[in-house]
């Protein structure tokens, strides 16, 4: 797909994209071992891990965690009430959709404290090692400190896109819009009346302006991280993409992302070998 190649002309220094369809072709471009700073797109990883410790019997979706009357339900959809980046609470539970960094901190501890496993082992173990990204670590806050490759994300991405390490109804929560209506502030693109979510995803849903493409369906899921990378898949095409850059998220990302997923998507319909730049 040349679409991809888009990248090469973009203001960063390095960088690294995948394509990955549902019946597992991949299309790889730039730097794609390279290990970059995930940023916010930590999240889905996290989550993911969440949803395996639930799948396993660990913890339940509907457990208490976090504030009172939290679950973690709650903390996977940004809608605990806690604050971005500290403890405190800014509204009762299920009553906004407030983007909470710090939520995913409390996730990870409260997975550990079930457990007994230090989370970074468990996402490890429960998502890393199954699917073999060999050179993926969470080396510290579990809402933004994962590092990872385009490779080991093109993985990932295939596991959303066909899963094997949860069952399909847990996915398909994950990936559909929990406590709907609730409004809230899509960090980088301001008030969205609804801020849709999932478990640990974003839902594109009716979003505008948006960091994926015009043509992404609504049903698009994923994430963007504020060091320059995003991952989304689109169930509607069969398609999930993926680029990982070393510059910080800024008016160049909101430029270049959405003419790329539309490119992408665009290609995607072409008889093969017809490549859209």
């Amino acid at each position: 797909m040349g679409s991809l190649e888009q990248i090469r002309d973009w203001p960063v220094r390095h960088a690294a994209g995948a394509i990955v369809t549902r019946d597992g072709e991949t299309v790889r471009e730039g730097e794609i071992d390279r290990v970059f700073a995930l940023a916010s797109v930590t999240k889905p990883l996290v989550a993911y891990a969440v949803l395996v410790a639930v799948e396993e019997g660990a913890i339940e979706l509907d457990q208490p965690a976090g504030p009172t009357g939290s679950t973690v339900r709650h903390l996977l959809a940004h809608t605990s009430g806690l604050a971005f980046d500290t403890t405190d609470i800014q509204a009762a539970p299920g009553t906004r959709r407030i983007y909470s960094s710090v939520g995913f901190e409390v996730l990870a501890r409260f997975v550990t404290e079930q457990t007994g496993i230090a989370f970074d082992e468990y996402l490890h173990d429960a998502v890393f090692e199954p699917l073999g990204m060999k050179d993926s670590v969470l080396a510290g806050p579990a809402g933004h400190a994962g590092r990872s490759t385009a490779a080991d994300l093109a993985r990932f991405a295939a596991e959303l896109l066909n899963p094997q390490l949860i069952s399909a109804q847990t996915h398909a929560a994950a990936t559909s819009v929990q406590f709907p209506g609730l409004n809230g502030v899509l960090p980088g693109y301001g008030s969205q009346r609804p801020n849709d979510w999932g478990l640990g995803f974003e839902i594109r849903d009716g979003k505008t302006p948006h960091w994926t493409g015009s043509t992404n369906s609504g049903g698009t899921y994923g994430h963007f991280g504020q060091s320059g990378t995003f991952l989304w898949v689109d169930p509607a095409s069969s398609l999930a993409c993926l680029v990982l850059t070393d510059q910080n998220f800024g008016d160049w990302a909101r430029a270049a992302w959405p003419p790329l997923s539309d490119a992408v998507i665009a290609e995607a319909t072409l008889p093969r070998n017809t490549a859209v730049k």
